[in-house]
């Protein structure tokens, strides 16, 4: 039987960040979605996220929590399209740069201009040594978390929760 491996253990095992040398183990964001000091254009109310989202991916969006690996069918999506911000519907990735690494999460090599928002994310279950941090990719007008930046097979990728995307396919 195969082992499976969990989102947490895949970041916590992917190293070299950027050519940094940092290990990637967050579960959790430093910061909640919109709680930084930085005026996005679209806020609402956490009762209107929770409306909105749903108590699952409100968890993953706003609270910067991690889904399950597997757990969202665009991992597998291989139609051409783009990806927009479920909290805001800002187009965030397209299929042109999406990855296909094999690991369960949705991959892309970059965002589209203007609409992702990066920081550090050295959470409380991490250790506290310099090494250990994490990117964490923001969408730029909502502040909904959306995912990593990590070294995956020598290739630095956006490593995005699924639940925190739309997919619209291109009309053929």
């Amino acid at each position: 039987m195969a082992k499976r491996i969990d989102r947490r253990a895949f970041l916590k095992t992917s190293t070299g960040v950027l050519g940094a040398g940092m290990v990637a183990q967050a579960a959790k964001a430093d910061v909640p979605a919109g709680r930084d000091p930085f005026e996005y254009e679209i806020t609402r109310t956490d009762e209107e996220w929770m409306e909105m989202l749903g108590e699952h991916d409100f968890e993953i969006l706003r609270g910067g929590r991690t889904e399950q690996q597997r757990s969202s069918p665009l991992w597998s999506e291989t139609r051409s399209g783009k990806y927009l911000c479920r909290g805001c519907d800002l187009e965030n990735y397209s299929s042109f740069t999406k990855a296909y690494p094999g690991k369960g999460w949705v991959f892309f090599t970059a965002s589209e201009p203007n609409s992702q928002m990066m920081a550090q994310d050295s959470g409380a279950e991490m250790a506290d040594e310099a090494s250990d941090i994490t990117i964490e990719v923001h969408c730029r007008r909502c502040g909904s978390h959306t995912g990593h930046i990590l070294l995956v097979n020598g290739q630095v990728l956006h490593c995005i929760n699924g639940a925190s995307l739309t997919f619209v396919p291109d009309e053929a």
